[in-house]
C-alpha cells in the first residue's frame, strides 16, 4: 500500500514549506530582512537538487523523471546498510558516482548554511547540521520504494558538508584578511 509522488509535487511541497515557514519567522519578527531572504534561496535550491537526486531514479522514463513511491504501511522492504564501507570494499559499476557524487551534492550545504544562518558560525556547526539533513534523508528514504539507507552515504554526505564548510570559512577569513582590522567581522 502506498502512493506516488512526483518530483513537481515534490518541489511544490518543499516550496508551500519554505515560504510558510520565512512567512512565520517575519511575522514574529515583524519586519523583513530581504537581503536575508534572498540568501536563503541558497538552502532552498539545496534542499531542491538534493531531493531530486536522493529519491528519484536518474534515468528518465519518456523523457520525464519517473515517480517516487512512498510506502504507507509496516511493509517497509527496503534495505539498510549499517556497517561501514562494506559496498565500498565491492567495486561495482557506479561506486565512484556514488561516492564523489554524495560528496559533491552536500558541499553545496556545507558553505550556504552558514552563509545563511549567523549560529552555524564554525566548520563542526555545519558539518553537524550537514550530517543532520543527511541522517534525515536516510531515515526517509525507508519509505521509498526501490531506495535504500546506507551509512556510507552519511559519512560521505557529511564529508562533504564538512569540505563546504572548509571552503567557506576559509573564504571568510580571506575576505577578512583583506579587510583593515576595525572592519573584520564574519561576513
Amino acid at each position: 500500500m502506498g502512493f506516488f509522488i512526483s518530483y513537481c509535487m515534490l518541489v511544490i511541497f518543499i516550496t508551500i514549506c519554505f515560504v510558510l515557514v520565512r512567512v512565520t519567522c517575519a511575522a514574529v519578527r515583524k519586519k523583513i530582512d530581504w537581503k536575508h531572504e534572498c540568501k536563503l534561496i541558497t538552502v532552498y535550491v539545496c534542499l531542491v537538487v538534493i531531493a531530486r537526486l536522493v529519491y528519484f531514479p536518474w534515468n528518465l522514463v519518456d523523457g520525464h523523471i519517473e515517480k517516487m513511491f512512498i510506502y504507507n504501511s509496516k511493509d517497509i522492504v527496503n534495505t539498510v546498510n549499517p556497517v561501514p564501507f562494506v559496498h565500498l570494499t565491492d567495486i561495482y559499476d557506479g561506486w565512484q558516482r556514488n561516492v564523489f557524487g554524495n560528496v559533491a551534492m552536500f558541499i553545496p550545504v556545507g558553505f550556504s548554511w552558514p552563509f545563511c544562518f549567523k549560529k552555524i558560525d564554525r566548520i563542526w556547526k555545519a558539518t553537524l547540521a550537514g550530517f543532520g539533513l543527511s541522517l534525515f534523508i536516510e531515515i526517509s528514504q525507508l519509505f521509498v520504494f526501490g531506495r535504500s539507507s546506507d551509512i556510507d552515504d552519511l559519512i560521505t554526505n557529511t564529508l562533504g558538508a564538512f569540505i563546504g564548510a572548509l571552503i567557506y570559512f576559509g573564504v571568510v577569513k580571506l575576505i577578512n584578511m583583506n579587510k583593515p582590522l576595525s572592519d573584520r567581522h564574519r561576513t
